[in-house]
Parts: structure tokens; sequence; C-alpha cells
């Protein structure tokens, strides 16, 4: 069973975490599943950035994206050429590690939560 390791993020996850996933479950529900909160504004419907990942390890084991993927992830605060919404990237038999990006482009949150240092 392939592991997820998240990179410590002040917010979601100070001391990071590392656990197992089911093959073919996406990395956003899998996060959440541990409760780490990732944003996901969308509903996980792939229509914003809010729930990018930057995908440090296990990038290559994941089916590429599509190309409305692309052009939201164009979008996204950090972006690198590993990023991922993680509500559209599945996670398949290798171990990942992941970084959540310290920002996301999520109006609402900026202006009404004063917990998040932005």
């Amino acid at each position: 069973m392939p592991k997820i390791t998240v990179l410590p993020h002040a917010q979601l996850c100070p001391k990071g975490a590392s656990f197992d996933v089911e093959p073919g479950v996406s990395i956003c529900d899998a996060l959440l599943d541990q409760h780490i909160d990732i944003e996901h504004a969308c509903e996980k419907s792939c229509a914003c950035t809010t729930c990018h990942v930057i995908v440090k390890q296990g990038f290559n084991s994941l089916a590429p994206s599509e190309e409305e993927e692309d052009d939201l992830l164009d979008k996204a605060w950090g972006l690198t050429s590993v990023s991922r919404l993680s509500c559209q990237a599945l996670v398949a038999q290798a171990d990942l590690t992941v970084e959540i990006p310290k920002y996301t482009i999520n109006h609402a949150r900026e202006h009404y939560d004063k917990d998040w240092d932005i």
C-alpha cells in the first residue's frame, strides 16, 4: 500500500504527517481523511486552485494531468513543474511526498480568516 508523506505546513499540518493510502484515492481525499484540512473551495470539481500541492516525490507515478487541470494550475500560487491539483491527482502504487503551499488563491479565506498569515 502506498504511503503519503506530508511536509510540515504551519496551519494545516505543523508537524507533517505520514500515512498509508489505498491506490485510486485522490490526494485531496487522502489528506482530508487524515484531518489535514486542505482547502477545496470548488468541492473537488477541478474549478479552482485551492487544493494545489507540490509533489516532491512520486510525481511520475501519477497519471498525467488533463488540459483543464493544467489551465487552472497556471493560476496557482507557487506553481512548479511538479504541481498538481490534489482533487485530480489519484494515488497510484508509489509513495508520495507532498508539500502544501503556504498560500492559495482563495479570496474568501484571505478576507475573512484572521488565523492565516496571508
